[in-house]
């Protein structure tokens, strides 16, 4: 009971953050079958913003059966798609209402849907198992459905075009029902054995979803759905977990003000394992060591570690504040990679850190031909390889940075990044944020000059890593 009432109330404490911006609220009832691997879905938006210039995402596996508009008036709305929505990563379908005209588009204060979809289910992985899991995919397994919200948008995301924003994260008030499930869980609340359960929530979030047979165990305020570990393990895993936080929070006095609540389960594939955040839930994916475990075997836990604390940075780096324009990805991934070497330095072991500094600077060798500067980048496409440039590339050229400033300067950045209302986190922030931290223009210009513009960035940044 005195966890509970521990987060509840800092649920209510977060309400400050939104207190500007109302966010939508998603209402309705969400009907599931693992066994079948079925959504059955009647779900109405309320409160969205007047916007022009907009798209509603939704998967592209969900069928629909209508939109209707509740406010203002009642009635069944036509709708149309886009091929236009490149921001999105592929999984949902962007959808829009022409007005009258056809000129312009209509958007209603209330948006009803209705609609069901039907997905693949694995029972084994002998004979019968996909080729690839990833964040966005709605997976069933034998025993559990899983989806985060943004990218797979199993319920409609709202996206403005004009400021680059979707609206994953909302309030709500959802039944969720599940046959045959024994738990549920809805990102924002805790656990709830049953069948069916309402979920609420006024603090705004992405609706990650993990329903089936599991159980779920809680220790000093960390949670794990499904728990491969036994009690001692659990144990030591929250220790573990809070002395991260704590670490974090006293560099960047920032508090984390949701119970983590951390997910292990196996992928719809043999062979993926990985990590992703839709906070305050931490999705672990992954078979056997590839999993929690691997925090507690002396081979690989050095190397897992980390990845821990690179996914407890996306608090900070993604959910307190969100990134959009061109370098939104980079930032959110990038510094989320910076927090966690700066937690391995300081916390797991310098010479795990170091280790680490020069595979990474090993990596971008052959990349170094291809790599795009911040400063001349335009479009996240010419990232060229995504997972080099946000999780090799971004955070050496941070940690160069630190060498030239110092690292409280460096904190104070950060923080900075983190409280400065923008509406495009664009380079034009990046550099602003940074010259207001330094109030020094001969070493931002430095700096701006050697590893925001330089076509030797990554050279420089070796430079000043490795041999200073």
């Amino acid at each position: 009971m005195k966890n509970t009432f521990l987060v509840l109330a800092a649920m209510l404490v977060s309400l400050s953050l939104y207190a500007q911006e109302k966010q939508p609220l998603l209402t309705g009832t969400v009907t599931i079958s693992i066994k079948n691997g079925t959504f059955d879905s009647d779900l109405t938006l309320h409160d969205i913003p007047p916007l022009k210039n907009y798209f509603i995402r939704l998967n592209s596996g969900m069928n629909l059966l209508y939109f209707k508009s509740k406010k203002p008036g009642d009635f069944l709305i036509n709708y149309d798609k886009s091929l236009e929505d490149s921001t999105s990563t592929g999984e949902s379908s962007a959808y829009y209402f022409a007005d009258n005209t056809r000129k312009g588009t209509f958007l209603p204060e209330s948006l009803q849907l209705k609609y069901v979809g039907k997905f693949p289910v694995v029972k084994d992985t002998i004979a019968d198992y996909s080729a690839q899991d990833w964040k966005g995919n709605i997976a069933f397994n034998h025993n559990s459905v899983r989806a985060d919200g943004a990218q797979s948008a199993w319920y409609p995301v709202l996206y403005d075009r004009d400021k680059d924003k979707a609206f994953e994260k909302v309030r709500y008030d959802i039944e969720v029902i599940c046959a045959d499930c024994s738990t549920l869980y809805v990102n924002g609340n805790l656990p709830v054995k049953g069948k069916s359960a309402r979920f609420k929530s006024e603090v705004p979030q992405e609706l990650a979803i993990f329903c089936g047979n599991y159980d779920y165990s809680n220790t000093g305020g960390t949670y794990i759905l499904n728990p491969d570990l036994d009690k001692k393990q659990v144990e030591e895993f929250s220790a573990l977990i809070n002395t991260f936080k704590k670490y974090y929070e006293a560099q960047l006095r920032i508090p984390f003000e949701q119970a983590t609540v951390f997910i292990s389960t196996t992928p719809t594939s043999r062979k993926n394992g990985w990590l992703f955040v839709s906070y305050p839930s931490i999705f672990s994916i992954g078979w056997g060591d590839n999993g929690l475990k691997s925090l507690f075997n002396p081979k690989i836990q050095n190397w897992y570690r980390p990845f821990i604390a690179h996914e407890l940075g996306h608090y900070y780096f993604g959910n307190y504040k969100v990134f959009n324009a061109e370098l939104g990805d980079m930032m959110s991934e990038g510094f989320a990679e910076y927090l966690a070497l700066q937690l391995t330095k300081n916390v797991i072991g310098k010479e795990v850190y170091t280790k680490k500094i020069q595979e990474k600077i090993d990596d971008l060798q052959e990349f170094k031909p291809h790599v795009v500067p911040f400063g001349h980048i335009k479009s996240a496409t010419e990232y060229a390889d995504r997972e080099l440039y946000v999780y090799y590339y971004a955070p050496v050229i941070f940690s160069a940075i630190e060498k030239e400033i110092g690292e409280k300067l460096m904190w104070q950045w950060l923080a900075k990044i983190l409280k400065t209302e923008t509406t495009y986190t664009n380079y034009a922030f990046l550099c602003s944020t940074l010259q207001e931290t330094l109030q020094n223009e001969p070493l931002f210009e430095k700096i701006k000059k050697t590893y925001f513009e330089s076509e030797a960035s990554v050279d420089n940044a070796a430079a000043r890593l490795l041999h200073n």
